[in-house]
């Protein structure tokens, strides 16, 4: 019994979804160090890791504890531990409120305060006020709401720099600016699938206010400029010709599928890129990863004799 309830407990901080989270906040801490990172630097990362997923995990728990009745409603989220009683809404909320303050302690007594103050802002855009008004309110709800979801690189940046440096909020605002991108293709392709259970909630997504081939348009818009985002990296020399290439096989795949989804070749298909969309954001940022690490890797050029 005590395993059932753990696993329920890991249920509720979306554990998928986090692990997407935690690893663009690495990349950002790992992007914001030019070189190899100092002991200090290593110290401030892991702490700032832990403190970003414990609170990651907190917004999780919030958002299905704010969100049970709806997940009730939804094929895809009717399993989930809080809505067939494997849990109580007490305990979710214990629980996330212990993730929230353990995670807030780690950050400001180890990492630094405006990380602090960042982390907690994302979680309470996310677990709050996209929760309880933006899902609710207009169909503009994942592009106005997936800005508390493209704050990760930011927190992760913040951790091991304190945004003291000129180019700190610059340069990480860039990679927040992919993420929020890459949020409406990629949630837009799975509410056109999920429009029925979305109907039946009354929760007010882009397919099933304004139909399903405006939500097809809409999301080639923001592929299209999605697209563009990923080139200013490379632009403002954060990452050179590794990510380039990375990047323009990534860009064609997505791309295709943006256009391919105006006329899909069946229903299952926006699911399809719905995944791939995942795929291409976990592998875009590991291509910024790796050229960030490339002159480390790579030996030293023979000298010319």
């Amino acid at each position: 019994m005590a395993m059932v309830n753990v696993r329920d407990y890991w249920d509720l901080t979306k554990p998928k979804v986090v692990a997407l989270i935690v690893f663009t906040a690495l990349v950002g801490m790992c992007l914001a160090i030019p070189g190899m990172p100092t002991a200090e630097q290593v110290r401030a990362g892991l702490l700032g890791f832990l403190g970003i997923w414990l609170a990651a995990s907190a917004a999780a728990a919030i958002n299905q504890l704010l969100d049970a009745q709806i997940d009730a409603q939804m094929a895809r989220t009717s399993w989930r531990p809080l809505v067939v009683g494997k849990v109580k809404p007490a305990q979710v909320l214990v629980f996330a409120g212990i993730l929230t303050l353990i995670s807030m302690a780690i950050l400001v007594l180890w990492v630094n305060v405006i990380t602090a103050v960042l982390t907690f802002a994302s979680l309470i855009g996310y677990a709050v006020i996209y929760t309880v008004y933006l899902k609710r309110a207009t169909p503009q709800n994942i592009v106005i709401g997936g800005l508390a979801g493209a704050a990760p690189p930011l927190l992760g940046w913040a951790a091991v720099t304190g945004m003291e440096g000129p180019w700190d909020w610059g340069y990480s605002l860039l990679l927040v600016l992919i993420i929020f991108l890459w949020t409406p293709p990629h949630f837009w392709a799975l509410a056109i699938f999920r429009r029925a259970d979305y109907a039946k909630a009354s929760i007010p997504m882009l397919p099933v206010t304004h139909g399903v081939e405006y939500t097809r348009r809409q999301i080639f818009l923001y592929s299209v400029l999605l697209a563009v985002s990923t080139l200013l990296p490379v632009v403002f020399g954060m990452s050179g010709v590794l990510y380039l290439g990375g990047l323009v096989v990534l860009n064609g795949m997505f791309m295709w599928y943006a256009w391919r989804i105006q006329s899909p070749p069946d229903e299952l298909f926006s699911m399809k890129m719905f995944r791939y969309s995942i795929i291409y954001l976990m592998a875009l940022f590991a291509f910024l990863l790796v050229d960030h690490y490339l002159l480390f890797l790579l030996p030293p050029p023979m000298a010319v004799q």
